[in-house]
């Protein structure tokens, strides 16, 4: 059996210097552009149910921020897709933070988008993405510059819902942020911009915070790394190093790592390649342990797929939590 048709909702990566809030354009893809309304109207309505929605979905966004910045984790939740919820309450709770207070404990606030430019409002299905240009301001000071946000939206029942936002830092693309300037909008005709129209069906809800905090970590020059732990916590690597944080933790006794492992076209194969699990203690200066590890050096050549299994012992838990 594929191990990975159980549970397939690998993230990919999306933006070049993108920084999420938790992705060529096809015709095939049957994009519904606002001002290009698929109905059959005069144009005049077409224009004022593009000029509505864009409204709308700027209004929705908008008491999402209110929420936020407010702390009202009732509007917040009344606001925010069931996906997005259930998966901001995955990760919270895998941290063992608490779920909803946590959801408001960071210090960047969400922008401002009254200032911006809106440069793109597409829908598909019950999917929608608005892009906007112009000074991001995240709260954090500085002197922002001109870059994209992007808004993805999901309707669920009567309702349009906020489903993410994903910054998009043009700063190493100059001659881009020079296109969008100057009112060019080429750049967004690509994939990562476009409504998919696939509503993604709520990921597997845990139940409370973990037993144990656990972070997968892979360094994988070249390579694509896609791992299932404890069939519950999917994550995709492509030609990096990156620690995730793992849904649903680790639990006492036996805990498995599936994985597999693929080339990427222009890759070095024969670059090394790392795949740990590392377990986060709650005790004050008490480094994480390394509970597994797979490991490849330069030139010799992994698996393409396989299981690991790691153990978490009394001792272990020992250290972990202090007792």
């Amino acid at each position: 059996m594929d191990v990975w048709a159980a549970n397939s909702r690998w993230r990919r990566k999306a933006f070049p210097n993108v920084g999420p809030l938790v992705h060529s354009f096809s015709m095939k893809r049957l994009i519904l552009v606002l001002g290009l309304l698929a109905m059959v109207a005069p144009a005049r309505s077409q224009e004022s149910g593009a000029a509505q929605l864009v409204g709308h979905l700027r209004t929705v966004y908008d008491s999402w921020r209110t929420a936020m910045v407010r702390k009202d984790a009732a509007s917040w939740k009344r606001l925010t897709s069931q996906t997005k919820q259930t998966d901001v309450r995955n990760r919270l709770w895998s941290e063992r933070r608490p779920f909803p207070d946590a959801v408001f404990a960071s210090p960047v606030a969400p922008p401002d988008i009254a200032t911006l430019k809106v440069m793109a409002m597409r829908v598909l299905g019950q999917t929608a993405k608005a892009v906007y240009f112009g000074k991001v301001d995240f709260g954090v000071g500085g002197d922002p510059t001109d870059n994209l946000f992007v808004i993805s939206y999901v309707q669920e029942g009567q309702g349009w819902k906020y489903h993410g936002g994903e910054f998009v830092n043009l700063g190493a693309l100059p001659d881009v942020r020079k296109q969008l300037q100057a009112d060019d909008k080429t750049f967004l005709d690509s994939e990562d911009y476009q409504p998919d129209g696939v509503v993604e069906p709520a990921p597997i809800a845990i139940r409370g915070p973990v037993t144990y905090i656990a972070k997968a970590y892979v360094y994988c020059p070249g390579r694509e790394v896609k791992l299932l732990v404890n069939n519950t916590s999917t994550h995709l690597f492509q030609n990096t190093k990156r620690a995730d944080i793992v849904i649903g933790g680790a639990k006492d006794g036996l805990n498995e790592m599936q994985f597999a492992i693929a080339d990427i076209p222009g890759g070095d194969p024969q670059a090394p390649i790392t795949l740990r699990i590392y377990l986060m203690s709650e005790v004050d200066g008490t480094k994480p342990l390394k509970s597994l590890e797979y490991q490849i050096e330069d030139g010799a050549k992994p698996k393409a797929s396989g299981t690991l299994r790691f153990t978490v012992t009394p001792e272990m838990a020992t250290q972990l939590k202090g007792r």
